[in-house]
Formats: C-alpha cells, sequence, structure tokens
C-alpha cells in the first residue's frame, strides 16, 4: 500500500483476485479478473472472525517474473511485527513447505538488538521511550556500539521513510544539543567538543512515528515533511535524555566519550587531507603514484584505471592492457577496511594515498566528479576468496570516501576466469567452481544412466534422460547444505534417525536447556515450548552463547541456546524431490556390507560402469566421467595469467 491504492493496484495488475471479508457476524466476497468485478459483492455466510482475506494471481502478461521472494515478504513481515509489538505475524510458503512465526512483545526495543546482533554494544540495554503529543505518537528505541557507522531506522505509520524528514531531523539535533550539554555540565570536554556527526558515531535507532495527516515529499513516502513534528521530536527527546543521563551516569559518560573519540579521529583525518594536499596537491590530481602505469589518452570518457591486486598481476595486466585507454595501479599488502578504521587511519595507508592521488576527485566533502581522471574505476582481484575479500575492502573504501563515484556508476568490478579448460578442440576459460560443476555435470550426464537396482524406483528400470538430469539437479540443490550441516558436527546418518515420518522432514532447530537437548522443526513448536519453560520458571530464560554455557550447574534458571539450522531447508527441498523419484533419506547413507553383494547403485556411462555406496557418491562420479578429455586448470591468482590470457578473459 506504498501510495494509498495498494488493493486497487494489486488487483489490476492481477490475472484474478479474490477478497472475503469477515465483519458484522458476515462472511462477504467477491471475485475480479483483470480488475474488472465479476459479479457484485456476496453475503456467503457466518463468522465470529473479523478481518479480511486477499487471494491473487500476478498477471503474467504484465511482469516478466511472477515468483514472490520468501526473503523479501519474510524480512518485510517480521519489520512490522517489531513496529506493532504484541502482533503476531504467521507467514507461510506452502511452494517449500517452509514458514516463520513473529512476535516481539518489546517491539521496536527488540529491532534494536536485531540489528546490533553482530555487534559489541557500549551499553547493556537499549535505551527507550514512547509517547503522545497533540495526536501524534512517538516511539524510539536507541543503542550504541563499537561501531564507526550510523544506524538509524525511520518510520511513519510503518512505512520506511528511508530518506528521513522532519522526524529525524529532530531527533538528530536534540540528541546532539542533550549529549553536548551533559559533557558540558560534567566537565568532560578538553581539546575538542563533539558535533552531531560524533554522537551519531556507532549509534543504531529505530524512530517510529504514528502522524494522522503525514505530508510525505514524492509519491514514495520516503521523507517526512510535517514541520510540526520536529519540535514534537526535540521536546521528546530532549526531556527524555536528560533525565536518562542524569540516572544512569556510567552509560551517559560511555557515550560521551565515544562522541569525542570521534570527534579526536575527524580532527585527525581533516590533519591527514591537509597532508595529502600539500603532497604535490594530490587531491586535485597534480601528482601521480610512482606505480601508476598510465594510458596514453586524456579523453576522461574512454579511459579506464584498474585497480589490480598484487605487483605480479599488475605486470601482467600491463602488458595485456590497451594502453591508448587503459591504465594500471598496482595495489599490495593489506586493504585497510575503511569501514572499520577511524578516518585519519584510512587516509595514512598508502594504497589510499595512490587511489586518491590517481582518480583525482578528492574525498568526502571535497569529492568534485568533474575533476576525475578516468571514466571507469575497475576493480580487479583474484576470482578466490581472498580476492572477493580485497575487493570487498575496496568498494567499502569507495563507499565512504567516494560515494559520488559509485552513484554515478563509475566503479566496475572485473570478473577474471578461476579455470582455464583445454581439450582437444578449443581452449575456452570458466569464471567461477559452480559454472566448473555445471559443466562438469552437464558434460558428464551424457549417455549416462543411473541403475538403483530397486524396483520401488522408475519401474526397476534404470533412470536416464530428463529424470536422471531431475535427479543430478536436486542432488546438487542439496550437496553444499550437507556439508554446512556436517561441519556443525551434526551427523547426517544420526540426523536421519530424528526424520519426521509424515512429513519426510528433517528437524531445523537444535536448543539446549541446561543439560537437556531439544530438536524442533519449526519456529512455531519452539516458540510453544519457550512460553512453557518460561511460565515454569516464571520469566525470561537466560540465554547463552554457546551450548558449553548452557550446562550450569548453579541454582539458576538453566541457560539456553538455539542454533537454526539454515541449510536443513534446503536438505528438507531436496528430501521431498528424492521421496517423488522413489528415494528416500536412507538412499543419502552408504551401507554396512560384506563385499560379495551386487553393488547397490550402478553408473554407466558407455561401456565404463562405476559402483556407488549412496546417491551422494553419484554427482563426483559424474563429474570425473565428464572430465575425461579434458585439461583443467585452475588459477590460484592473476599473477598465474599471462599478458595474453588477461587481455583475452579480463581487459
Amino acid at each position: 500500500g506504498l501510495h494509498g491504492v495498494g488493493v486497487t493496484v494489486v488487483n489490476f495488475l492481477s490475472e484474478w483476485c479474490e477478497v472475503e471479508v469477515c465483519r458484522d457476524g458476515h462472511v462477504y466476497q467477491q471475485e475480479y479478473e483483470r480488475g474488472v468485478p465479476l459479479g457484485p459483492v456476496q453475503r456467503v455466510g457466518t463468522t465470529t472472525k473479523i478481518g479480511t482475506k486477499t487471494t491473487f494471481k500476478p498477471d503474467g502478461t504484465v511482469f516478466q517474473t511472477t515468483k514472490f521472494v520468501f526473503d523479501t515478504l519474510r524480512k518485510r513481515l517480521q519489520e512490522l511485527a517489531f513496529l506493532n509489538s504484541g502482533v503476531r505475524i504467521k507467514f507461510f510458503d506452502d511452494r517449500i513447505k517452509e514458514g516463520d512465526e513473529f512476535y516481539y512483545e518489546r517491539g521496536i526495543v527488540e529491532f534494536v538488538e536485531h540489528l546490533n546482533r553482530a555487534s559489541d554494544a557500549l551499553h547493556n540495554d537499549v535505551i527507550y521511550f514512547q509517547g503522545e503529543t497533540d495526536g501524534v505518537g512517538y516511539e524510539v528505541a536507541m543503542q550504541y556500539t563499537g561501531e564507526f557507522t550510523e544506524n538509524v531506522q525511520s518510520y511513519v505509520n510503518n512505512i520506511n521513510t528511508i530518506e528521513g524528514g522532519t522526524h529525524v531531523s529532530g531527533f538528530r539535533a536534540a540528541l546532539t544539543r542533550t549529549l553536548n550539554a551533559y559533557g558540558t555540565k560534567e566537565n568532560m570536554y578538553k581539546d575538542v567538543k563533539p558535533v552531531g556527526d560524533d554522537f551519531r558515531e556507532g549509534l543504531t535507532a529505530v524512530i517510529s512515528m504514528r502522524v494522522p495527516h503525514p505530508q510525505f515529499e514524492g509519491q514514495t513516502k520516503t521523507k517526512l515533511g510535517n514541520g510540526e513534528v520536529d519540535g514534537i521530536m526535540q521536546t521528546a527527546v530532549n526531556d527524555f535524555l536528560t533525565k536518562y543521563l542524569e540516572e544512569n551516569p556510567r552509560t551517559a559518560k560511555a557515550i560521551v566519550r565515544k562522541g569525542i573519540l570521534a570527534a579526536e579521529a575527524r580532527e585527525a583525518a581533516r590533519k591527514a587531507k591537509d597532508i595529502l594536499r600539500k603532497r604535490k596537491d594530490a587531491l586535485s590530481g597534480g601528482g601521480l603514484p610512482g606505480k601508476l602505469r598510465d594510458c596514453i589518452s586524456r579523453e576522461v570518457e574512454k579511459c579506464e584505471l584498474y585497480l589490480v591486486e598484487g605487483d605480479s598481476a599488475g605486470g601482467s595486466a600491463e602488458g595485456g592492457r590497451l594502453r591508448e585507454y587503459q591504465a594500471i595501479l598496482p595495489l599490495r599488502g593489506k586493504i585497510i577496511n575503511a569501514y572499520k578504521s577511524r578516518e585519519d587511519k584510512v587516509l595514512a595507508n598508502e594504497e589510499v594515498q595512490s587511489m586518491i592521488q590517481a582518480i583525482g576527485i578528492g574525498i568526502g566533502a571535497e569529492q568534485d566528479l568533474g575533476r576525475r581522471r578516468y571514466n571507469k574505476i575497475i576493480i580487479m582481484t583474484d576470482a578466490d576468496v581472498d580476492g572477493s575479500h580485497i575487493r570487498t575492502l575496496l568498494l567499502c573504501f569507495f563507499y565512504r570516501q567516494m560515494y559520488q563515484l559509485v552513484a554515478a556508476g563509475h566503479v566496475y568490478v572485473a570478473q577474471p576466469p578461476l579455470f582455464r579448460v583445454r581439450s582437444k578442440k578449443e581452449t575456452y576459460y570458466v569464471q567461477s567452481e559452480e559454472e566448473m560443476k555445471e559443466q562438469l555435470l552437464s558434460r558428464g550426464l551424457s549417455d549416462a544412466e543411473f541403475d538403483p537396482n530397486d524396483g520401488a524406483v522408475n519401474g526397476g528400470q534404470p533412470v536416464s534422460g530428463e529424470k536422471m538430469e531431475r535427479l543430478c539437479r536436486t542432488l546438487s540443490a542439496m550437496e553444499d547444505a550437507l556439508i554446512a550441516l556436517e561441519r556443525r558436527g551434526i551427523n547426517l546418518r544420526t540426523h536421519a534417525e530424528r526424520l519426521d515420518p509424515v512429513t519426510g522432514r528433517l528437524p531445523a532447530y537444535h536448543v539446549f536447556l541446561g543439560r537437556d537437548e531439544h530438536w524442533f522443526f519449526n519456529r512455531s513448536e519452539l516458540d510453544e515450548f519457550l512460553a512453557k519453560q518460561e511460565e515454569a520458571v516464571g520469566g525470561e530464560l537466560p540465554v547463552s552463547d554457546t551450548p558449553d554455557d548452557a550446562d550450569s550447574s548453579e541454582k539458576l534458571a538453566p541457560k539456553l541456546h538455539i542454533t537454526e539450522l539454515h541449510e536443513v531447508r534446503s536438505i528438507n527441498m531436496g528430501l521431498k524431490e528424492l521421496a517423488e523419484m522413489g528415494f528416500d533419506i536412507q538412499s543419502l547413507l552408504p551401507q554396512e556390507r560384506t563385499g560379495i553383494e551386487e553393488p547397490r547403485y550402478v553408473l554407466r556411462r558407455g561401456e565404463t560402469e562405476t559402483a556407488l555406496e549412496d546417491l551422494r557418491g553419484l554427482l563426483p562420479a559424474i563429474r570425473n566421467a565428464g572430465e575425461k578429455g579434458m585439461q583443467v586448470t585452475r588459477f590460484k591468482g592473476l599473477g598465474e595469467m599471462n599478458a595474453e590470457e588477461l587481455r583475452d578473459t579480463t581487459l
């Protein structure tokens, strides 16, 4: 309902839509086709319920894809549950038989805890207050962490105002004023006094407003424009926070000290920028780093700068580039994390200084895209995990210090191959491990058949063609999930004993309560169990980070440790597919054999037969068959590729 016409738009863009409304003891129903009613509203029965059910099918003639994305819907529904404390939202996806139930008694306090789950909190309790002024309701929850960035999420009438507005500006103004007043009163300022940005470093906050007559800027409702809300928020934040700081001096001083540290870092960063300017006017591009292999052309729109991981790769790239338009800047050593490091430390980094000099637009508030020396800045790192990490660190730097480059679409990522494949007829390159596995699987499936030696599977006949491909695709989708499960120390044979014989599903939640171990198939079962336990002890259960901590010998409530096995979702989907083909979970497990029996499973390809102990051995066997006649080379890094290979595949 982003524009206030949600159900109308859904109806208009649906092949068909059916609405059922329960109110005043009756059930009303109406059906539509592509927005047109098939008849009047009908009263079809009686009920004690109140509510609306909308069922619709997106129109395939309008949308390129009509598939709903589970994670997108889940995120939004969880967000709504956080914003409306005490409301229970049940979400179920019949396609994959997966769902969730969201219920948050403490609302946005739990939202902030959720946002900070991977960060170290500066103070244990989430600061929370709510109230109403002149019909405008407000709710604020906030907590500081050891991070260097601000994460303030604002909502008006459940709508995410991603561009902020008067409610956010009022909150920020009062926060700065109140914290500065406290710091001054406590004589905490010596050499430097924090400003607003300093006090928001490491702040996570959720602001939720209830505004009867909201005035949004633009159609997408991303910014609130009501002038009166600014004053309401300033007064509310000032009144509550002043009292809170007085009553919680330890937390208050920790927050102000963090602001002082941020101010000191800001001042150090300013000095670092001044030093950079003095080095041959580096920020304006007057001086260029010595290791830059620049291009000949000065036509900015045609020029490209490659940031290349490692000196040896830089040499290969220099040999393979088009000197007219392509420049090479080799980067050596570890790239600093611009997201987690203080700004002065980032700007003192030698590789960062080289990039600033070469690109020429300046940094931070001084950026000027008109001074850029290249139209494309291309990050070129190895195709492995380390290369991915370095690429992420470089993207963090651009996002924090040269955001205009990112926003204007000047930052690119090169995609060097991970494999070179040579066969009798040709040489070609493969980008990723997944693509290589896919190619080997496709080649191996050619003329392959699988004999399950089981009359219950495929009528006792060997599996081949489309059925064989479906079996392999199912096993491929389960492959990484099974490995992830075993990495947790959970043996598949042992876990298979926990399978629900009715649904054919494995449990997805592993829970320790003190010494006692429990398994649950879904969140609803787990929540029901927790509710009973909390009722038994008369309050919330203490939570532990590890199962070892959960074993408490103290005469207190036993500690709780919950592990959600996310990979089980993929495994359960695969088990359902396998069941439709006649295989159960035991087919994935090797059986005890004396060695004189017939092979359990057999893969045949041409005149070659391969005996298999279980279904998990089928994919490696097919890939091995697919690799015959091929010479596969895995590049450990860009430096292993010669200039010609780099030119043909990447540059």
